[in-house]
């Protein structure tokens, strides 16, 4: 028995709908790995420029090398915070959960010393050079970022492309065997801006249901609004 016409393209509009979001939900994760991945190498550039700047000041006598680490310090958490902002939300999310706040002063000095001088220095019984050299370390790991971090993601930065890559191939695919090119080529930067939109946005509102460093909660708050703005734009187009 021949199935009704009217039921075959409701299929059909579903079925396009369905394509649609999932190209629109391509698009969301792409753009949210490429984003990310592109600004911890800005974060990365970004230490590494003020870290070898203060150590200059400081080989020039323009500043003290005291001078020199609290000023690193001071940076490079507002650099991070900056580059945070920059973020999506889970990108923000996932550096939150490995490290809520930049370390102070006393704690890099705590640290750098026992490195140097081993476990039961103490640094108020460093002579003045020691300390300076304590201080000259906490400049230099100023300015390095996490390599393990930035290897993963520059990987997901290429994984990121490759997606946007393919959505755009399939949207132009879908171009190119419609009967109405204008109209679907309206409908279909329609939905991937929405689903890229809508991801951002769900992500966002994650966050501040689940609250900060909850890398999970934000991920399927950027999947479901990427997949529902994307599908509901399809649908009302």
């Amino acid at each position: 028995m021949a199935q009704d016409p009217r039921s075959l393209a409701r299929d059909r509009a579903l079925f396009e709908r369905t394509i649609n979001a999932l190209e629109a939900e391509i698009a969301n994760v792409g753009a949210h790995l490429t984003i990310d991945a592109t600004t911890r190498q800005v974060y990365a550039q970004q230490i590494h420029s003020m870290a070898s700047e203060m150590r200059t000041k400081a080989r020039n006598g323009r500043i003290t090398w005291a001078d020199a680490a609290q000023e690193a310090q001071e940076e490079r958490n507002a650099i991070m915070e900056v580059i945070r902002g920059r973020c999506t939300p889970v990108g923000r999310a996932l550096a939150e959960s490995m490290k809520r706040h930049g370390k102070t002063l006393n704690d890099l000095v705590g640290a750098k010393t026992l490195s140097l001088y081993g476990s039961d220095a103490k640094f108020e019984a460093l002579s003045t050079v020691q300390r300076d050299a304590v201080y000259a370390e906490i400049v230099k790991s100023s300015g390095r970022s996490n390599l393990v971090v930035t290897s993963r993601m520059r990987t997901l930065s290429r994984a990121g492309r490759s997606l946007l890559v393919l959505s755009i191939a399939l949207s132009v695919y879908s171009i190119a065997t419609a009967e109405d090119k204008l109209d679907t080529t309206g409908r279909e930067l329609s939905v991937t801006g929405a689903g890229i939109g809508g991801g951002i946005a769900g992500g966002a509102l994650a966050g501040l249901a689940c609250g900060p460093g909850a890398p999970l909660c934000v991920t399927v708050g950027t999947f479901v609004g990427g997949a529902f703005a994307g599908f509901g734009i399809d649908y009302l187009w």
